[in-house]
């Protein structure tokens, strides 16, 4: 049986200062991001990256997409943790990316995710790491880019 899922986003420019797309420097690059059409989530405030004259108070698509990478390996993996009998007290992860522009394009070569996962006891360890493999094997995201994403986990025992 195959199971799809529909999920819609809508992106709207608040970036006019007047002038529309009059020139390069005319306009903003300040979104507004709404997921599932829902009034019940909250906005994002997204922009350019900065060296595209965006605004760094601002979401970017590229931490968008780290984000997203992020986010769903977390969901995965805790759920492979709960199937793998490991008590997660805990979950963190700085995760970095890495584009490559050239000409007017680029794109992603690399996401490392970084997470640092905190179990309630020894004996979980062994089983903890091998459940990030799970994790990635299974993260929708991960499955849907053409660049590697890399897992470097650490797991700690909560005290």
């Amino acid at each position: 049986m195959v199971n799809t899922h529909g999920y819609q986003v809508s992106v709207e420019w608040i970036g006019n200062r007047g002038t529309g797309t009059s020139g390069y420097r005319e306009y903003g690059r300040e979104l507004i991001v709404k997921a599932g059409g829902g009034d019940l989530k909250h906005d994002i405030e997204a922009s350019a990256d900065t060296p595209f004259r965006g605004d760094a108070d601002r979401w970017n698509p590229e931490e968008l997409l780290l984000a997203a990478l992020a986010q769903c390996h977390m969901l995965s993996y805790l759920f492979m943790a709960v199937r793998s009998e490991v008590n997660v007290v805990a979950y963190s992860d700085d995760a970095e990316g890495t584009i490559e522009q050239v000409d007017l394009g680029g794109r992603f070569t690399q996401v490392v995710l970084h997470p640092v996962v905190t179990v309630a006891q020894e004996e979980m360890v062994d089983r903890a790491f091998a459940a990030h493999a799970e994790a990635h094997r299974t993260c929708f995201i991960a499955n849907s880019v053409n660049f590697p994403v890399l897992v470097e986990p650490t797991i700690v025992v909560a005290r």
